[in-house]
């Protein structure tokens, strides 16, 4: 059954799609708008997946979209849960250097934090290091107090309400599976009816490329994905910390990131339910949505391997790949790579946690997407690129989805 017309809807209920949603309706209240969620809970992937890391910005190159929203983003988050009561804690992170190797790239961390306007960063040496973490073990370190936890699932659910208090419209179990250009405007086929609306915008997650590649099958030009841009899933896996050993870590510990890819190494991240996760290791995922080791999906694999971006990747960094394969199957070796950061942390300390699964980027070239990617055509806005840190932006990308949206829709707001 054919729905009534809406002006705008937007698929994809993770905490970008209602951040957006919810600053949509506020801005434009005249608008009948909708958000499509596939599953029967909002924010069940990435969003509810999440290690819930506050980030402050120190990691982006200045300039970046990432830079430019993660700390105006932050700031919008923070002052966002003061107001609606959602608890949070300014825990601190260290980031570690372990050898001398390390240190220049620990020096390009405080420029680019510097440069990007991130408040309280010190350079620390071990001394100071251990009175900080007094179990981690370091040469030097980059000491980043306004790092904060928190759970993003309960950020996205009050985004939620407050898009509803605003006369938005929200449809759970709603699988999209096709979106058509039809009499001016677009209809979203979902596999419980279609839905009639002037324009869309994208924000699926793991399945943003897939359908920016089938909104007008006629035209992958006029979807903004034209191949170039597909969706590799990486599962992250983590320990957790047995309760007699979590005074091990005080608040958030980190290696010094290898700069060639967009994960930041295997850490120690206290949580704001009170626990201790040990990881995330990087793992090529067989499924989109495949939180465990045996999930395959035959269609996502496929999807995967057939794609030459992908052969490039692995071609160049198949070293790396193996070792991250080596520590998903080898808890010694996962040890080991945390017993660089904490060297008094045994297997016994640590019991099997949840995992993640990392939407991607992944060019025809074979290059590891790291900034986030927007793009629009006359009628629809694809969000093809918003991994970390897009929740602690969320605010502040929804409203520079809206911006374009305004533009590129001509809405009056």
């Amino acid at each position: 059954m054919t729905s009534d017309q809406y002006d705008i809807t937007i698929i994809g209920g993770g905490i970008l799609g209602l951040s957006t949603a919810m600053q949509l309706a506020e801005r434009t209240p005249r608008l009948r708008i909708l958000l499509l969620e596939k599953e029967p809970q909002l924010a069940k992937h990435q969003t509810g997946h999440n290690s819930g890391v506050i980030h402050s910005g120190i990691y982006y190159k200045p300039g970046s979209l990432k830079a430019q929203t993660c700390v105006t983003g932050r700031r919008s988050l923070l002052e966002f849960c003061d107001q609606h009561d959602i608890p949070y804690d300014l825990c601190g992170k260290v980031i570690v250097a372990t050898h001398n190797e390390e240190l220049p790239r620990l020096d390009e961390l405080l420029r680019r934090g510097t440069a990007n306007g991130v408040p309280g960063l010190e350079m620390i040496g071990p001394e100071r290091l251990k009175e900080i973490e007094p179990y981690t073990n370091g040469i030097r370190a980059l000491y980043v107090p306004g790092t904060g936890i928190i759970d993003f699932t309960r950020v996205a659910k009050a985004y939620a309400e407050r898009f509803r208090s605003s006369g938005g419209e929200v449809r759970t179990s709603h699988e999209v599976r096709g979106v058509v250009h039809r009499d001016g405007g677009l209809v979203i086929e979902t596999f419980d009816g279609e839905f009639r609306t002037k324009y869309s915008i994208n924000c699926a997650g793991l399945f943003v490329d897939r359908i920016a590649r089938f909104t007008d099958r006629m035209s992958s030009r006029q979807t903004g994905n034209d191949g170039e841009i597909r969706i590799i899933p990486f599962r992250g896996e983590y320990y957790t910390i047995i309760p007699d050993r979590r005074s091990l870590v005080k608040g958030l510990v980190y290696p010094v990131p290898d700069p060639k890819f967009p994960f930041l190494g295997v850490h120690f991240t206290r949580t704001i339910h009170g626990d201790v996760e040990a990881g995330p290791n990087a793992v090529l995922a067989f499924a989109r949505e495949g939180y465990r080791k045996t999930d395959v999906n035959v269609r996502d694999l496929w999807q995967i391997l057939s794609y030459r971006g992908f052969w490039l990747m692995a071609h160049k960094h198949w070293k790396t790949g193996l070792g991250e394969i080596y520590r998903s199957i080898s808890k010694p070796a996962f040890v080991r790579a945390l017993q660089r950061l904490i060297p008094d942390v045994r297997a016994d300390d640590l019991a099997s946690g949840g995992a993640g699964v990392r939407a991607q980027a992944l060019s025809v070239t074979g290059a590891l997407m790291d900034d986030f990617v927007i793009t629009q055509t006359p009628n629809v806005i694809h969000v093809l690129n918003a991994p970390s840190p897009g929740a602690t932006a969320s605010l502040s990308i929804g409203k520079m989805i809206v911006d374009i949206a305004a533009k590129t829709f001509s809405l009056s707001v």
